[in-house]
């Protein structure tokens, strides 16, 4: 019998609504549960509901009453953070053309399949930093079980200045540009940056994002000059703090990215001109750095293609995107603290663990690399009470691989077993 799409989704439904209100015991061939760099063999997760109750010793008897899952083959870890994606969107030669065309409906529908590819590929959580908006009826829609994908973590609409990065009016003709403000996200002052954060709360954001420089795929000449004062970054990341809001800065010129960590920004995004003088004052101020190698070379190699992007374009992806993998190494051998983030969106969705790959060949050990995607990206986060490694009371978030990351790095790409929140998606 030959099951129709909607027969196969109230399948899933009800296989879901199963999952939630049995236990679970997970027999772990290999175990990390990244709370160190110990890998344990023969283990059992046992799972109630969407938390880990226990971690034994050995493969526990399953009741009667309970669900085993067998992984003894694989390779079991927390699932996989990324500090930066854009769910909404997927680069292609018609995205400045579809900006035009595409409305809500529309993009909300392109993205369920890049939600779902995320999430296949085993990255349970993900923070989105901006959209159209879209991306906050995204979140919901996963949780709330409508649709399948990462938790998502949002930005809602990231902040810029007139004509800086996130300026959604740049490249436009002058009677569609107006005068965007606050609400839609720019700003031109303290007073400004602090009601663009409010309307981001109002509009339901869970995070904060600003463009404290030029960007690579904005329609705009400058791709790194500064573009937000300090005064207007500690206006930012104090309105966030009020709402508990952890910000984080685009910024690839050295300038801007200087602002940024004075004004006490809580991550520093591609960093591509980081200087030691920044690095040092990142690690004085704890401020994190997320690299997005994956972003770089996706679009320096993109734009090689004469008709991939505008042309204004072209030189700025060619100058800016090859620099970012050098900047990483220097960051992380100077002590910078690195959480995951690959930028996908710019680069695909579902090719998210390649960063691993992009960063263990530049020096980083496998165990730091996985640890940048778990520990490390809770951190930052503040969530580290709910996710990051595999611990009693944490979320289920648990994911198996066929072979051991820690020898070979590539085994990331090949996700074989996803749990989200104590829910089986992929086995």
């Amino acid at each position: 019998m030959k099951l129709s799409t909607f027969s196969l989704i109230l399948l899933l439904l009800m296989l879901v609504s199963q999952a939630k209100s049995q236990t679970q015991y997970i027999h772990c061939g290999q175990l990390l549960s990244m709370e160190n760099d110990r890998v344990q063999n023969e283990m059992t997760i046992i799972v109630e509901n969407d938390r880990i109750v226990s971690i034994e010793r050995g493969y526990t008897t399953v009741p009667d009453t309970a669900i085993g899952v067998d992984l003894k083959e694989q390779f079991v870890l927390p699932g996989f953070m990324d500090m930066h994606v854009h769910i909404e969107h997927e680069s292609n030669p018609n995205r400045y053309l579809n900006r035009f065309k595409d409305n809500e409906a529309d993009v909300a529908l392109k993205a369920v399949k890049y939600c779902e590819r995320t999430l296949m590929a085993g990255f349970t959580t993900v923070r989105d930093l901006g959209g159209t908006g879209v991306n906050v009826a995204l979140r919901n829609a996963i949780s709330d079980g409508s649709i399948v994908g990462p938790t998502v973590y949002t930005a809602e609409k990231s902040i810029a200045t007139t004509g800086g990065h996130a300026d959604p009016t740049n490249g436009m003709k002058k009677d569609l540009m107006g005068d965007p403000g606050p609400a839609e996200g720019v700003i031109n002052s303290p007073a400004d940056a602090m009601q663009a954060v409010r309307q981001r709360y109002k509009n339901g954001a869970d995070c904060i994002k600003i463009t404290a420089t030029g960007g690579v795929l904005s329609v705009a000449k400058d791709g790194q000059g500064p573009q937000f004062t300090v005064n207007e970054v500690e206006a930012v990341v104090a309105a966030a703090k009020d709402y508990g809001y952890v910000t984080a800065a685009h910024a690839h010129g050295a300038e801007g990215m200087k602002r940024a960590v004075l004004g006490g920004i809580h991550s520093i995004e591609h960093g591509t001109m980081m200087t030691t003088e920044i690095m040092d004052l990142m690690i004085e101020k704890g401020t994190y750095y997320v690299p997005t190698i994956s972003a770089g070379k996706f679009v320096a190699a993109k734009a090689k293609l004469p008709a991939y992007y505008p042309t204004i374009i072209r030189p700025k992806a060619l100058a800016i995107g090859p620099k970012i993998q050098e900047t990483f190494a220097k960051a992380y051998k100077h002590g910078v603290k690195i959480a995951f983030g690959t930028d996908a969106g710019v680069s695909p969705h579902g090719d998210n663990a390649l960063e691993f790959g992009f960063m263990t060949e530049v020096g980083m050990s496998h165990y730091e690399a996985l640890k940048t995607a778990t520990v490390n990206a809770a951190d930052l986060m503040n969530i580290s009470d709910d996710y990051g490694s595999l611990t009693e009371g944490k979320m289920a978030d648990i994911i198996a691989l066929d072979a051991n990351p820690l020898k070979e790095i590539e085994a990331t790409s090949n996700v074989v077993f996803v749990m989200k929140h104590g829910v089986v998606y992929k086995n």
